[in-house]
């Protein structure tokens, strides 16, 4: 594992040649910043909501690769103050989904904060974020010695189909995609990275129906105290060291988690010549099957995906 581990690393380094900095602000980074990650292409709808809401938790600075919008997004990030941006025309398949830049990006600039690694299109939900901050969850974590926090993707969608002209630029997605699938989730044990395998959904449902073990995977780990000698291994399933991997609680009692809101917008442009499945959610607007059926149920808040299962506040008071 340990020299997977310097593979991944000595790959990132090579895959961030391909990087050029459109705007550098990190000579900002204060010591206790709060960094979020992300990699987005044509994302222009969303940024004004996706900043704002993780602004709003309580994120300083974010560290963004633009992989060849053409829709105004790099223009508009270079605009805020809070953003570093770089920009690159390279293959985002190639580059493990963007793994490979985003990991070389926080062994420069992660080193000793922590970080939060997401797309533009999940909204991170911990237990009571609506009255504490990011700052206060990663003080607790510190406190209990854990560096990193898990999260379940939760596939997000609207009841009816809808189409581009229904989204406000700014509008909070979660206003018209508030419906998910509350059960219907298989949780297996990784021995390989000491991680949970979380399957299921809505994707699982409707397009996986004869082979629900090939479904996306929904397990993520958002949230670490970077260290520059760690890495992601895929998107972001599990981390290298491997202890990092048991941020979940299962047999060993209930540890605090969170979610992560998955809502795509109709007919946005996906990032990839050839991205995971693990980005990609129909609501029918092509022609698919519709996602929402009887048993889907309307979002409310943290609370209610606690008392779902979907989420833990383990010992967090």
């Amino acid at each position: 594992m340990r020299l997977i581990r310097k593979r991944l690393r000595i790959r990132a380094y090579g895959k961030g040649f391909q990087l050029r900095p459109a705007v550098d602000r990190t000579a900002q980074l204060q010591a206790q910043d709060i960094l979020l990650f992300a990699v987005l292409r044509n994302d222009n709808l969303r940024l004004p909501h996706f900043l704002q809401y993780y602004r709003d938790l309580g994120v300083s600075h974010f560290l963004l690769v633009d992989n060849g919008s053409t829709d105004g997004s790099a223009e508009y990030l270079a605009t805020q103050p809070d953003v570093s941006l770089w920009r690159t025309m390279g293959s985002y398949r190639k580059a493990r989904c963007g793994v490979d830049w985003l990991n070389y990006i926080k062994g420069r600039y992660g080193h000793g904060h922590w970080c939060v690694t997401v797309d533009a299109d999940e909204l991170l939900v911990y237990p009571f974020c609506d009255t504490r901050p990011l700052r206060a969850l990663t003080d607790w974590l510190e406190s209990c010695s854990v560096r990193a926090f898990s999260a379940m993707l939760l596939d997000m969608y609207a009841k009816a189909p809808r189409d581009d002209a229904s989204y406000v630029r700014g509008q909070n997605p979660i206003d018209t995609a508030c419906w998910f699938d509350s059960g219907n989730y298989t949780v297996s044990h990784n021995p390989l990275y000491n991680n949970l395998w979380i399957q299921g959904g809505p994707r699982a449902r409707t397009q996986f129906a004869d082979k629900p073990e090939q479904a996306p995977a929904l397990n993520k780990i958002p949230l670490v105290k970077w260290h520059r000698k760690y890495a992601y291994v895929s998107s972001t399933h599990m981390l290298l060291p491997r202890g990092l991997n048991l941020a979940y609680g299962a047999w060993d009692g209930d540890k605090a988690s969170g979610v992560l809101l998955h809502a795509g917008l109709p007919g946005a442009t996906t990032l990839a010549d050839g991205a995971d499945q693990s980005t990609a959610i129909t609501d029918g607007s092509a022609g698919e099957a519709q996602p929402w059926c009887r048993w889907s149920e309307k979002y409310v808040n943290w609370r209610q995906l606690e008392l779902l299962g979907l989420m833990s506040k383990g010992n967090w008071a």
